[in-house]
């Protein structure tokens, strides 16, 4: 960071209509990685995820609201953001996918394109997939498209579809959305004229693997899937011409003896330069660091890192790489960790910040 730059840092808990869900935070790496609490939103209903724009300026936050009918439905709420202050003021509301009588259509991830074009996002329990376009200003404006997903097993937690994330390559050409239910990982495409979600494959993964997020190399060469339900992260080579995955290694997130049913993972990410890969166990309560081979998308355990608080929801490594952020929803706190580039360690700053039942953690840079 320099001198004309400033670092934010944007939250997403579960959290009342009442309660201040989303937060934004200075973080300041050169003074060895403090957080500043600069603003709150209230009045959302678990918004659970973010999405943030820099250069638009503005935040997207997931939340939830009641169908009218004894169900529940997403919506997506669009705030401005003021990068000197961190103030946030929000825009408009977008309902995402309708449910139907007592459905659950609410939502646990969003994404946007480079473009600002659209956003995508994933129903976790009504097994859906949902398209919606932005306006000029970057203003969500209307549902498009929603892609069902069907299937099941006899698994538990394979009881039926449940997306959890989706994706982007890293040409935007294609989309990757992870079903945990199903156990795979859907490639669509956006038919931008149509604006339309269009099917091409499915990449199978282990049966129980549960795929949870999804997360590209910088190189583009290969691809890395963190399972939730059996602490696993699956390596794939990409061919980014065609858009496929082609399994390549499996292997535990997990200290050998620890028990996979007494833990379930979360989030999935690389260091700025690619060679190391993170990811976090909720349970053990840790950080399980890599080496990757980026040619094979081999990966050599480097070392476990308590998180200091539970069940580490979501995590972030900043921009310039020097340092991860966890969200530990049981915690109730934010931990900042510096990250040695040379060999991947991480290492407690002292520095935390208090928040109720954080789950995202979403940092962007902005001109001072």
């Amino acid at each position: 960071m320099n001198e004309n730059t400033k670092l934010l840092l944007f939250t997403g808990s579960y959290a009342t209509a009442e309660e201040s869900g989303v937060q934004v935070f200075a973080f300041d790496g050169e003074a060895g990685g403090t957080l500043e609490r600069l603003d709150t939103a209230d009045g959302i209903t678990n918004p659970t995820f973010v999405n943030v724009d820099p250069s638009g300026l503005k935040l997207y936050a997931i939340g939830e609201k009641p169908s009218g009918e004894g169900g529940k439905e997403g919506e997506i709420v669009t705030f401005a953001i003021e990068p000197k202050t961190g103030k946030l003021t929000e825009l408009k509301r977008t309902p995402t996918m309708p449910a139907a009588g007592t459905g659950q259509t609410t939502t646990c991830n969003i994404n946007r394109d480079a473009e600002s074009e659209h956003i995508v996002v994933c129903s976790y329990h009504g097994g859906t997939v949902g398209l919606l376009t932005l306006d000029a200003d970057g203003i969500p404006e209307a549902l498009t498209d929603i892609a069902v997903h069907t299937g099941h097993s006899d698994l538990p937690g394979h009881d039926r579809p449940h997306p959890h994330s989706a994706i982007f390559s890293p040409d935007e050409r294609f989309l990757f959305v992870s079903d945990l239910g199903l156990d795979l990982i859907r490639t669509y495409r956006i038919n931008k004229e149509a604006k339309k979600l269009e099917a091409l494959g499915d990449t199978a993964l282990h049966v129980g693997a549960g795929p949870r997020h999804f997360v590209f190399h910088p190189d583009g060469k290969s691809a890395y899937v963190i399972n939730e339900l059996d602490s696993t992260v699956t390596s794939f080579l990409y061919d980014a011409a065609a858009g496929t995955l082609q399994t390549a290694f499996t292997v535990s997130t997990l200290p050998e003896g620890y028990p996979s049913e007494k833990n379930s993972c979360a989030e999935i990410a690389f260091s700025k330069d690619g060679r190391y890969l993170y990811g976090s166990n909720r349970g053990h309560d840790s950080i399980v660091v890599y080496a990757v081979n980026p040619a094979s998308a081999e990966l050599t355990l480097v070392e476990h890192v308590s998180t200091r608080g539970g069940h580490p929801r979501h995590f972030t490594v900043t921009p310039d790489g020097a340092y991860l952020i966890v969200a530990n929803r049981d915690g109730n706190n934010l931990v900042v960790f510096s990250l040695d580039a040379a060999g991947g360690r991480l290492t407690f700053t002292g520095n935390t910040a208090e928040l109720s039942k954080p789950v995202c953690v979403m940092p962007a840079v902005f001109a001072g």
